[in-house]
Order: structure tokens, then C-alpha cells, then sequence
């Protein structure tokens, strides 16, 4: 009995009890509830076997007695009060079989209380312990959604009940794990950091772990991700830029970017070295046009108390914009409602989210709207306001275009864009196949295996994510139609609707 109780637990041993009384055997909570129950030869049960055993616990708890023998028809039923925690009611170990019943098992049975008691007991900490993980994971989540929202006060008050508390500026680390080992790296990430950083379980990506660091020039934070990196085999890291905790989600892509990079690095660790984000090129005019693309979307009012709000609405956008179909895993919610409220997203907005050049639009009008430091304009004296300026004139200011070259900087002159295996080409078809490898491989006349390797050439090139989310895709569309605006783009592609 003490070998089956380290070996399989309760569940194990009331097998063994089940098979030597020739019944059934489990384990029942004070009012009746069977825990756990098992009959080893289902042919030596009865039907109403759980019921009887309800009804003999609920007469020994009654009685106040430690062991009770209830006969009903040709079964008798033993009940023996196994010992727990005192803060906690202990189970009744029930077991049911025919008479005769089989020799000295009511001995059997008083025996087997003490290991079951002991299984049960541990199996109660363990249960409590993961229903703590599982709280303390859901609440990190929770924080780590709230500044991917830039809702700080929130996530500062809800982190406020767990460690360590939220630096600021931070540095942003996603790790790749091998195999199922997550919970080993995390631990890991832990001890290298000095229990100093933040560390989310990524709750779209199995196998990927966020940290948010410590921005600072101690190596401890400069370090975290190359040391995780060399400790830990097979892992792979990649390394944002310092950023406010406001720009947290920000720091999450290009961490994200430089993952892509990193995988196909002998040293398995890469930092973000791309051109900044075009939010921050936009100016006051980019902000204006930005408020007035969205306002249909956060000026939604639902008809119903249980339909999403505006907030909501624009939340579920940037989760799909980041994260595609995964986004149902960010927001808990299932497919059928993301989709349904996808279609709202679009009628309010006049837009086809289908687009990539649509979805690049939204993309960029989120991240303006997500930066606090952007310029707003005033209303003019007199009251009287202007039409907000389109994509297309933010495109062609000259700070646009800037980063627009430097963005495309790494595919080298476009000069023989004529041949299908040029990187301007396969980018630029894909973009324009609404970055479908289907459609891209039979525009480009090749298999879709050959697409698929381009694009992870073309990633460690421009050192950014093409294939996962989130994906480069919004920065390059707006990139080649900025520099298309001013002619010094290719071939010009789909756009938005003014």
C-alpha cells in the first residue's frame, strides 16, 4: 500500500482496494460528493454504486462516527473517516462490494486510511499550489496585457500585490524555450536577474517567455538575455531597445523582431537594430490623422450592456493586428466572437480588414493614438477646424520618407527589381498578395516552400519578423508606399481609401 501511495497516488491505490475487495472504491467528500471513484473489474460493481456510498457518507457524518457498514440488497457498503488538516474536512475512504464479503477486508480497509490520508493530504498542497501558480499566472498576464494597452495606473495598482515591483525605463527580453521546458527557463531567468525582472509566461506563444527588465547600464540588465542564452541550450533570445514602461509594447515587438534574427545566430541571442517606429515620424498631422480615422471606433456606443464597448473594441484591433488569429489566445475569448466583432471593427471604420494595406493604416493610427509625447494640435482661433489630412499626405512629409529609406535601406538598390528572385520583388509581391503565400507563390511562379525560404532570407536581412506575429508587414507596406509617394519607390501596390 505505502509503494502504490508514492507511486500513483490516491487514485493507485484505491485500484489496489478496489481489485482486493472485488467492488468499488472511492473517495467522498462530507456531503456525498464522490472525489474520486473506481471500480478495477466494472463487472463487480453495482449501478448505483456512487449512490449508496453518498448515502453512507451522509448517515456517517451524521452520526459523528469514524466508520460505518450499511447493507443494501446483496452489497454491503464499509465507510472508514480518514484523518486530514485541521483546517480542512478529510474524505471518507467507501467501498462497496458483495456478500460474503471477502475475508478480514474491513482490517484491509482500516489499514489502507493512513496512506490515504497521507496521498490526500499531499495532493491537497499540490492542488493548491498550482490553483496559486495558476492565479499568479493570470495575473502577471493580466499586467502585461494592461501595459500593452498603456493603461500604467491600472497595472501598477494589480502589480502592486506581486514582485517585483514594474521598473522603469525597462528593457524587453522574449525567450524561446525548448521543448516543454518553460517553467525550468523561468526559474532560470529568475536566479540570472536577482528576482529583478518581471517574467510572463507568453499566453499566445507556448514556449515563449517575456521579461521585462531593468533598463540600466549595470551588466545584470545589458546581460540578462546573452547569460540566458548561454545557460540554458537551445534557447533563443531576443533583445529590445530601453524604453518608458508606457512603451512597453513597443519594446515587445522589436524584441519579437530580433528573436527572428536571433534563431539563425550561432550565439542564439539578437538585439533590436532597426529604424524607429513610424509613430514617432508622424508629427501633429499624423496625430490629427490618426484621431479622425479611429473616431467612428472609439466613439462607439454598444446597444446592449453584455456588447463590446469602444475600449474593448480597440483592444481586440490591436490584438488581432498583432498577434492574427492568435489573438483569441491574448483575450481569452473564442474564434466566433473575434470574428464577429472584426466585421463591427470594419463597418464602423469603412475599412476591409482583409487589406494588409487597410490593416497597416489602423496599425500605424494605433501606435500615433499609444504615444503620449506625439504633438497634438489645438482647434484654430474662431472655432473653425480643418479636414485631417490622409495616409497619404503623413506619407509624403519629408521625416516619413526618411524612414521609409532606412527601412528598406538592407535590401540594397532596387535595381534589378525586373527578376522574381530580387528581395524589392519577393517583398513586394507578397505585400501585395495581402502577405498570403499562396497567392505570393503563383504570382512569383514558384513553390511555396521557395516563398516561405525568401522570406526567412529576408528576415535576418532586415532583421525583423515577416512570418510570425507580429510581423513587419504594417512598416514595410507603409515603407514602399511612402517612398512610391515621393518616386522613389517600384511599382505602386494597393493603398488605403483616403
Amino acid at each position: 500500500m505505502h509503494g502504490l501511495a508514492r507511486a500513483g497516488g490516491s487514485r493507485e491505490l484505491l485500484r489496489w482496494v478496489s481489485g482486493r475487495a472485488a467492488g468499488w472504491a472511492g473517495l467522498l467528500g462530507r456531503d456525498g460528493t464522490v472525489l474520486y471513484g473506481v471500480a478495477r473489474d466494472p463487472d463487480a460493481a453495482t449501478a448505483g454504486s456512487a449512490a449508496t456510498a453518498a448515502e453512507g457518507v451522509r448517515e456517517l457524518t451524521a452520526l459523528g462516527a469514524r466508520s460505518l457498514a450499511l447493507d443494501r440488497g446483496g452489497h454491503t457498503a464499509l465507510m472508514f473517516a480518514l484523518d486530514g488538516p485541521p483546517d480542512s474536512a478529510a474524505p471518507v475512504l467507501a467501498v462497496i462490494a458483495r456478500r460474503p464479503l471477502p475475508e478480514r477486508l474491513a482490517v484491509l480497509l482500516s489499514d489502507a486510511a493512513l496512506p490515504l490520508s497521507m496521498c490526500w493530504a499531499a495532493e491537497t498542497v499540490e492542488r493548491k499550489r498550482r490553483r496559486v501558480d495558476l492565479a499568479e499566472s493570470r495575473g502577471r498576464e493580466a499586467v502585461l496585457h494592461l501595459l500593452m494597452t498603456g493603461q500604467l495606473s491600472i497595472a501598477h495598482q494589480v502589480a502592486g500585490a506581486l514582485k517585483p515591483a514594474l521598473p522603469d525605463p525597462v528593457r524587453v527580453c522574449v525567450v524561446e524555450c525548448p521543448g516543454d521546458s518553460r517553467d525550468e527557463v523561468a526559474r532560470i531567468c529568475t536566479d540570472l536577474s536577482g528576482g529583478r525582472t518581471w517574467i510572463v509566461r507568453c499566453p499566445v506563444y507556448a514556449r515563449h517567455l517575456i521579461l521585462i527588465a531593468p533598463a540600466g547600464p549595470e551588466p545584470a540588465d545589458g546581460r540578462l538575455g546573452p547569460r540566458v542564452a548561454g545557460v540554458v541550450d537551445d534557447c533563443v533570445v531576443g533583445i529590445s531597445e530601453d524604453v518608458p514602461l508606457s512603451d512597453t509594447a513597443t519594446a515587445y515587438r522589436q524584441a519579437f523582431h530580433a528573436l527572428a534574427v536571433a534563431r539563425g545566430l550561432p550565439g542564439r541571442h539578437a538585439g533590436f537594430g532597426a529604424a524607429p517606429e513610424p509613430a514617432l515620424m508622424v508629427g501633429a498631422e499624423g496625430a490629427r490623422w490618426a484621431d479622425a480615422l479611429l473616431a467612428p471606433l472609439l466613439g462607439h456606443l454598444p446597444r446592449r450592456g453584455q456588447d463590446p464597448g469602444s475600449q474593448e473594441l480597440a483592444a481586440t484591433l490591436a490584438s488581432w493586428l498583432a498577434f492574427s488569429s492568435h489573438a483569441t489566445a491574448h483575450l481569452k475569448i473564442h474564434r466566433n466572437t473575434l470574428a464577429a466583432r472584426l466585421r463591427l471593427i470594419g463597418e464602423l471604420l469603412g475599412l476591409d480588414l482583409d487589406r494588409v494595406a487597410d490593416q497597416a493604416a489602423l496599425d500605424l493610427a494605433l501606435a500615433v493614438r499609444a504615444t503620449p509625447t506625439l504633438p497634438r494640435p489645438g482647434r484654430p482661433a474662431g472655432g473653425a477646424r480643418t479636414p485631417a489630412p490622409s495616409l497619404d499626405e503623413i506619407l509624403r512629409t519629408p521625416a516619413v520618407r526618411a524612414w521609409a529609406a532606412q527601412q528598406l535601406r538592407p535590401l540594397g538598390a532596387p535595381g534589378t527589381a525586373g527578376r522574381t528572385a530580387d528581395p524589392y520583388t519577393t517583398l513586394r509581391t507578397w505585400l501585395e498578395c495581402e502577405a498570403q503565400l499562396g497567392a505570393t507563390a503563383a504570382a512569383l511562379s514558384i513553390s511555396v516552400p521557395a516563398v516561405r525560404k525568401r522570406l526567412t532570407r529576408l528576415e535576418a536581412v532586415l532583421r525583423r519578423s515577416l512570418l510570425r506575429t507580429p510581423s513587419a508587414r504594417y512598416d514595410l507596406w507603409l515603407a514602399f508606399r511612402a517612398l512610391d509617394l515621393t518616386g522613389g519607390g517600384q511599382p505602386d501596390g494597393g493603398h488605403p481609401r483616403p
